[in-house]
């Protein structure tokens, strides 16, 4: 008898401590929310809008994360490539593996619309990077090895640099997957 009500007295008491632990929590997330409320509601007409925090509005354009170090004029803006990049890995004749690299650009504060309109000249730049790191075994084995990804980086921005010149900080691989076949 004492084996049948030992479970259901262990989910009671689980259940109790969840709903507990809820309760206790519960109080401080409204407080959070009651200051939020608060402080938006100090902000005075010389504060600036979302609209001046965040670009221009009307294209629809998003600058990234609400740190005022990201908004500062004349910091680095960064730009994420539209679609990602499909790399074959041919080995035998045969293709082996896919690499897909998602990549954004480090530029200077004002050309995220130079890159857009270069995109096309850029990715075609870019996948002749990776298919010459691909030919010379870059994605084979450690591909993430830091030295690898150090090389490739590299080749990716002198030839983002061929095509934007010097606006171009740096080349940021955000996403790296190798699928094998």
């Amino acid at each position: 008898m004492i084996r049948n009500l030992f479970p259901i007295l262990l989910a009671i008491a689980g259940l109790g401590g969840g709903v507990g632990a809820g309760l206790f929590l519960r109080p401080a997330a409204e407080q959070q929310d009651e200051h939020a409320e608060a402080g938006a509601a100090e902000h005075t007409e010389d504060a600036p809008s979302a609209e001046d925090a965040h670009g221009d509005t009307a294209t629809g354009e998003d600058q990234g994360s609400d740190h005022p170090s990201d908004h500062e004029e004349g910091g680095p803006e960064y730009v994420k490539m539209n679609n990602q990049f499909v790399i074959p890995v041919v080995e035998g004749g045969r293709v082996d593996a896919l690499v897909v690299l998602t990549l954004s650009l480090e530029v200077e504060s004002g050309n995220t619309e130079a890159v857009y309109l270069r995109e096309p000249k850029l990715r075609d730049a870019f996948l002749q990077v990776m298919f010459d790191h691909a030919n010379v075994g870059g994605f084979s084995g450690t591909f993430t090895d830091g030295s690898n990804l150090i090389v490739l980086r590299t080749s990716l921005k002198e030839a983002a640099a061929m095509i934007l010149g010097t606006m171009v900080h740096d080349v940021l691989i955000t996403d790296i997957a190798r699928q094998d076949s």
